[in-house]
């Protein structure tokens, strides 16, 4: 095991159609031995509600009200999207990596510019300066050049554009297939070990 994998995961829900890829991520993770510390965007918490019907307080944050029948874990620490004093603003503080899941044209764009406008942007930005694995995971058709010259920027500087964009090739029975094929992608780029698909020639 590298010293790397022993570091937790920053995750990050933002306001993206596709919210149902965060909260499923999050279900598997939470099944592993790894921490993770988890921010959601204003606009990711409406898109919550709007798409999967769950409403999530994001003063005062329960795992449970993500992902129904969940209980609270050691292994999980959530930040608020406004709190810049969270260990994940930090370069100093080690991780394994971050996924943004699904990121959204507006936190995409602050990503390439280095706004830095909320936590999600903060902690994307220290990921890519301390050169560590970045995830971003866009679903938005079709593109404008403006994002994919986004998209290129965060490219260039060392993240992985990983669209939520899920094949048919893997004997899907259901939308939740559908999920698990983006889901189990974005593991093996973290090289995490699941058993969410069957893999190709099998």
């Amino acid at each position: 095991m590298s010293q790397s994998s022993k570091h937790p995961l920053v995750l990050a829900i933002t306001g993206a159609s596709g919210v149902i890829y965060g909260q499923r991520l999050l279900q598997v993770l939470l099944k592993t031995d790894i921490d993770i510390h988890l921010t959601i965007s204003a606009s990711g918490a409406l898109v919550l509600k709007h798409e999967v019907g769950v409403e999530v307080d994001l003063d005062n944050f329960r795992v449970g009200d993500l992902i129904p029948g969940q209980s609270d874990s050691d292994r999980l620490k959530y930040h608020h999207y406004g709190d810049f004093m969270t260990p994940i603003a930090s370069g100093a503080f080690k991780t394994r990596g971050m996924v943004v899941c699904p990121c959204s044209g507006s936190t995409l764009s602050g990503i390439a510019t280095a706004a830095s406008k909320n936590l999600v942007m903060r902690a994307a930005d220290v990921h890519l300066k301390e050169k560590r694995p970045l995830i971003l995971v866009p679903r938005e058709t079709p593109l404008s050049l403006i994002q994919i010259e986004n998209l290129q920027t965060t490219a260039r500087a060392g993240a992985t554009i990983l669209p939520a964009s899920p094949g048919f090739y893997h004997g899907y029975q259901s939308v939740e297939d559908l999920v698990d094929f983006v889901v189990a992608r974005i593991l093996d780029h973290l090289d995490i070990e699941h058993d969410l698909i069957k893999r190709w020639g099998g």
